[in-house]
């Protein structure tokens, strides 16, 4: 069985790197390759090399690369979340739009990700839209990096479940990245939570024991 998974994954890197080169060659016929194509394997947007120019950071990417990383340290920390009080749980029960809204709600409702083993999904959500609030070309090609190398990479452990096609568009769009650069990845993930994950949520016991400690009136103070 481990046999196969590796296999598995070595036909889907073989089949990444093809279709990168084949976009490079696309761009390249057209006379639209972008300036930093060139020198592409310094981008290593797939992740799947061990080229030494990943080791290779100005000053400034250091200090653009510990910033994103203690940002989404504080991110994935989601028991630091408000708590919600009775009527915004409530309020959840709505829509999933009302409670991705809520900052309390998206920390319950990642906790109970944690549970499932499917956290990276609301992760790899949280971090597009960082990433959308962006303007720094320099940091906005960093965060892209990033985000590719911990959730879209084949090779990460946090990878997201993405269409071919999907994978497609990351792919050309990682030729010249924007902070759209994973618009299409990142609403296919909202419609897999929307569709999945958020209805086993709103039925499970986590959000009942939720409603409940809410419900309960708080001790009485001695006077």
């Amino acid at each position: 069985m481990g046999s196969e998974r590796l296999e598995m994954r070595k036909r889907q890197m073989r089949m990444h790197q093809e279709a990168a080169a084949s976009v490079l060659q696309s761009q390249h016929r057209m006379g639209n390759m972008p300036t930093n194509a060139s020198n592409a394997c310094c981008f290593c947007w797939c992740c799947c090399c061990s080229c030494s120019c990943l080791t290779v950071m100005t000053e400034d990417e250091r200090i653009q690369r510990s910033t994103y990383e203690r940002r989404a340290e504080g991110i994935a920390n989601c028991d630091d979340s408000p708590k919600p009080t009775l009527e915004d749980a409530t309020i959840w029960t709505m829509s999933f739009e009302r409670l991705m809204k809520s900052p309390a709600g998206r920390g319950c409702f990642r906790q109970f990700l944690r549970t499932e083993f499917s956290e990276e999904n609301i992760m790899f959500w949280l971090a597009c839209e960082e990433l959308k609030k962006e303007t720094n070309k320099t940091v906005v090609e960093e965060k892209v990096r990033q985000i590719y190398e911990d959730f879209i990479s084949i090779l990460s452990p946090k990878e997201v479940s993405l269409d071919s096609h999907v994978r497609d568009v990351i792919n050309k769009n990682m030729l010249e990245p924007t902070s759209l650069t994973f618009e299409d990845a990142q609403q296919q993930i909202y419609t897999l939570m929307q569709r999945d994950s958020y209805p086993r949520y709103m039925n499970s016991t986590a959000y009942a024991e939720l409603l409940q400690g809410l419900e309960e009136p708080p001790p009485a103070t001695e006077p």
